[in-house]
């Protein structure tokens, strides 16, 4: 089997498995490219690409909300609901334009992925101890001022390793949110936020790309869609009765784990 095909494979595997978990799935590709060997604008553009496929897992998966939400629109509900998107996306998406490629050029290594990986394993350890009361327990009762603190929170996955699920479920958890709304929030959330990111990225590097690049993006997109599919129906399970701490201590163990072999 070609070696680019299987490079593609292990890579949407990682995409799959990190994009949901406060793991930082940019910096799981960014560490896996270069350990695989696999870069330059080409590779770039391929993970950004099967970002794609993640995504369209979230709406597979929910989408019976996704029906009733197309179907409800111009309804209270309905209304507030998407409303409440727009204002969580608007902070990312305004910085992120604003400093997309400063951050792109000048922060995409495994050492600022290492060093945010462990910064964020402890902010974790530490909004696990110190937020104990949840007051919203439907994605329904979320406010405009709780979706816009959201959105705050989300901008500090501009920079890599934070983890944009990372960033919204515990910036959710800090304003009162339970865990698994504050999950589910995110969920939906990611799909406005990385289907804007991925068409940016993806008319920005058009050109870089040719037609013997399509099997390599096809397997990157339907492995990720897959194995997203099925990380995203586990850790909803595992957020019903489990803390973070799991994640935050795999994210200081990787991390140190990343500045030891490249030192």
């Amino acid at each position: 089997m070609d070696t680019e095909i299987i490079k593609a494979a292990v890579l949407g595997i990682v995409e799959g498995i990190t994009e949901f978990l406060p793991v930082s799935s940019t910096g799981h590709l960014i560490i896996a490219g270069d350990v695989l060997g696999f870069t330059g604008k080409t590779a770039k553009t391929f993970e950004v690409f099967i970002q794609l496929g993640a995504i369209l897992a979230v709406l597979w998966f929910y989408r019976e909300k996704m029906s009733s939400t197309i179907k409800g629109i111009g309804t209270e509900k309905t209304n507030r609901f998407l409303l409440n998107l727009l204002i969580a996306f608007l902070p990312s998406a305004f910085f992120g334009f604003l400093t997309h490629s400063h951050i792109k050029r000048y922060l995409f290594s495994p050492l600022t992925v290492a060093f945010a990986l462990i910064a964020g394993g402890i902010a974790i350890f530490l909004i696990e101890r110190l937020v104990k009361k949840s007051r919203v327990l439907d994605v329904d009762e979320i406010s405009y001022k709780h979706a816009f603190g959201i959105g705050m929170a989300q901008t500090l996955s501009l920079f890599p390793g934070v983890s944009r699920a990372g960033a919204t479920i515990m910036g959710g958890m800090c304003i009162g949110l339970e865990r698994k709304v504050a999950t589910e929030f995110s969920f939906f959330l990611a799909i406005p936020t990385m289907f804007a990111a991925t068409f940016y990225d993806l008319l920005k590097n058009i050109d870089h790309l040719t037609a013997g690049d399509f099997p390599v993006f096809a397997v990157g997109f339907f492995v990720s869609f897959f194995s997203a599919l099925i990380v995203i129906k586990a850790f909803l399970g595992f957020v019903k009765g489990h803390t973070f701490d799991t994640f935050a201590i795999y994210r200081i163990i990787f991390g140190s784990i990343i500045l030891f072999y490249y030192f």
